[in-house]
């Protein structure tokens, strides 16, 4: 993790800040699915925990090698006139260093008693007794919205910006280049 590329979005009137990262965001999931890369991770360096959104930065970590490979595919196409892509650089000696990791919840009742229900054979009613609608459980982190290429049907993908250390944690990251245990550069 001694390098960075930040995307930045382009303001558009045609298109709000999220839904273009969104569309950005599930574009770099493509990308690290098809590599298989497990030592690329990403960051949000305009978080904003309290609104919660990502802000207009997705900063990607990784070593010179692992970025450069990545930057040359055409993985951007499409993005190209919402985004401004930096240059391939160094990170600061000074930088803090935070876990960047999903976050899941059960936000969906209902699917949790269909679930049920199939499994333990349980009628309608007897599921929602045990498993009511304040069952739901809700974050207020920042996400984004992602398709599954499976289901097709939409997500949140909640993301934790963890608590600043002084010194890295090596380890891999998933095909979101998120890590529930791996520190990526911040600054």
């Amino acid at each position: 993790m001694d390098h960075h590329v930040d995307l930045d979005l382009l303001a558009d009137p045609e298109f709000a800040p999220h839904q273009l990262m969104n569309a950005l965001f599930a574009k770099l999931h493509r990308a690290l699915v098809a590599q298989g890369s497990t030592d690329i991770g990403v960051s949000f360096p305009g978080v904003e925990p309290k609104a919660p959104h990502l802000g207009h930065r997705l900063r990607l970590h990784g070593n010179q090698a692992a970025l450069k490979a990545l930057m040359t595919t055409s993985w951007l196409t499409g993005m190209r006139d919402h985004v401004e892509q930096g240059a391939v650089t160094a990170v600061p000696t000074d930088a803090k260093h935070r876990v960047v990791r999903r976050v899941q919840v059960q936000s969906n009742p209902e699917r949790l008693r269909r679930r049920l229900m199939r499994r333990q054979g349980l009628d309608p009613q007897a599921a929602l007794a045990r498993i009511p609608d304040a069952a739901a459980e809700w974050l207020d982190l920042p996400y984004v919205t992602l398709r599954s290429t499976s289901t097709g049907q939409s997500f949140p993908l909640y993301i934790d910006h963890g608590p600043l250390l002084p010194s890295p944690l090596p380890g891999p990251f998933n095909a979101y280049g998120l890590s529930p245990t791996a520190t990526v550069p911040w600054f």
